[in-house]
């Protein structure tokens, strides 16, 4: 009886084990289809994607991608693109991880109420800041220069939430252990709580970097020069003006601008899961 039992429980393990392998193999398909459906319409003629979007090429052909080339400024635009998202990226994982190390490993009056006061910001819709911050950006002489996006994106709540509640898994005794031994802070800080955070820090570099990277109306607001654009605008301004027979540039100045996301994701996705899995929200 109790084989019979057991049998029985392994074969319904199997079964859930074999339904969730196919639910998430359907998931990733849907997901994956818009990549496939760039990719796909890239390599068509432009007739082609215009009549049959969803069949596959009968013809073959790097056209749009060399007339894209010849049109559109991609080294600058690629250039542009990468100072704004690189930039941003390394100051939230710098500042940010300082914050969330203060805001769990280090005592002083007032923490709890300032994290609960940078939460309570979250729920403030950003568009509520769009007047006075282009005001502030004005004065301050940053339109036409990359420091606007650079250094208001500089810091986000989200991502010192996240790496906060990363932090507060590390025990106290390591942190207390190598103050009696006479480290600094800042040597705790570099030393022991970053290697540790390094999952949560790969999650944050990744969030933050497909954030910027795809940012269209941070650029579309304060980059007015076309020496500026980053490849979201230059897209933008790109396919206004495309006529629809050589629609293939524009499918294929998608793909150039997605392939990047992709291979940041895929070099980083071991720590970004690990985050997640090991994540303990308080």
């Amino acid at each position: 009886m109790t084989v019979q039992m057991g049998t029985r429980q392994v074969g319904r393990s199997k079964f859930v084990d074999y339904l969730i392998f196919i639910v998430l193999l359907i998931g990733g398909l849907a997901f994956a289809m818009p990549l496939f459906y760039i990719l796909l319409n890239s390599f068509k003629p432009g007739r082609e994607i215009l009549f049959s979007p969803m069949s596959l090429p009968s013809q073959w052909t790097l056209s749009g991608y060399i007339k894209m080339w010849e049109t559109l400024n991609v080294p600058l635009l690629f250039r542009n693109s990468l100072i704004l998202a690189v930039s941003t990226t390394v100051l939230n994982l710098l500042f940010d991880s300082l914050a969330a190390y203060a805001l769990a490993k280090i005592s002083f009056p007032g923490r709890d109420r300032i994290f609960s006061f940078m939460i309570v910001t979250m729920m403030i819709p950003g568009v509520l800041f769009l007047i006075p911050t282009y005001v502030i950006i004005y004065r301050l002489g940053w339109v036409n220069q990359f420091q606007s996006l650079i250094i208001p994106g500089a810091v986000s709540v989200y991502n010192i939430f996240l790496l906060r509640q990363f932090a507060q898994q590390i025990q106290d005794e390591i942190v207390e252990a190598a103050r009696v031994d006479g480290a600094s802070e800042w040597g705790i800080y570099w030393g022991i709580i970053l290697p540790m955070m390094r999952p949560a820090l790969a999650t944050v570099g990744i969030l933050t970097f497909m954030g910027s990277w795809n940012d269209f109306f941070g650029p579309l607001l304060y980059l007015n020069k076309p020496e500026l654009w980053t490849l979201q605008l230059g897209l933008y301004q790109f396919q206004t003006s495309i006529p629809g027979q050589n629609v293939e540039q524009i499918w294929a100045a998608m793909a150039v601008i997605t392939v990047p996301l992709i291979i940041v994701f895929f070099l980083l996705q071991d720590q970004f899961m690990a985050a997640f899995a090991n994540a303990k929200f308080k």
